[in-house]
């Protein structure tokens, strides 16, 4: 039998790399999804669990719509799971409740340092066109409301009065979601 605190560090190590992991898939979908709406080509999708994640879109007719589709999609999808999870009273909604504030801090911040050092898409987005203040004006926002999403989840993850008492199932479904997603994006992905 191990003990709460070991199943505590299991869940919390695991769900923060899955959701660094899929934060990164479903960003780069976003780039995907706007690519074939604006009529580019999808050259390639790097979703390696060793690399940042990339999308190569060219042709891109609309270079704008792509990359903005990233953080879009990014924060879309999962605040739309956390409905469905938040409707349906699924018991484990807490976990899609870290993801989606996780991507929404992620995708936020991005944007918003992005645009003082025109890294990533926040460089993309400044060279075709868009004003460094609105992606600060986007992203420190989409940031507070990925904080705000977390707020009052840590009894779900031990922490306060749980006392590292954890759900020991959601420790081994997330932790072995982990390996399986590692494994399949090492395994088809190129970097």
């Amino acid at each position: 039998m191990l003990p709460a605190r070991t199943w505590q560090v299991l869940l919390v190590v695991s769900t923060i790399g899955l959701c660094w992991l899929l934060m990164m898939a479903v960003h780069e979908l976003g780039h995907v999804l706007n690519a074939w709406l604006s009529g580019g080509r999808v050259q390639q999708v790097v979703l390696h669990p060793l690399a940042i994640s990339r999308t190569d879109v060219s042709p891109n007719p609309r270079p704008l719509f792509v990359a903005w589709g990233g953080a879009g999609w990014g924060v879309a999808i999962p605040l739309a799971l956390l409905g469905i999870a938040t409707a349906s009273h699924w018991r484990h909604r807490y976990l899609l409740a870290f993801f989606a504030g996780f991507c929404c801090l992620a995708n936020g911040l991005y944007l918003a340092a992005g645009s003082f050092t025109g890294a990533g898409d926040a460089g993309d987005l400044l060279k075709h066109g868009a004003a460094q203040w609105l992606l600060i004006a986007v992203g420190l926002p989409l940031g507070a409301v990925g904080l705000g999403i977390w707020n009052a989840l840590g009894e779900s993850f031990g922490l306060g009065p749980a006392r590292g008492n954890v759900d020991k199932q959601a420790a081994i479904v997330v932790t072995l979601s982990l390996v399986v997603w590692s494994c399949v994006t090492a395994a088809f992905s190129t970097w």
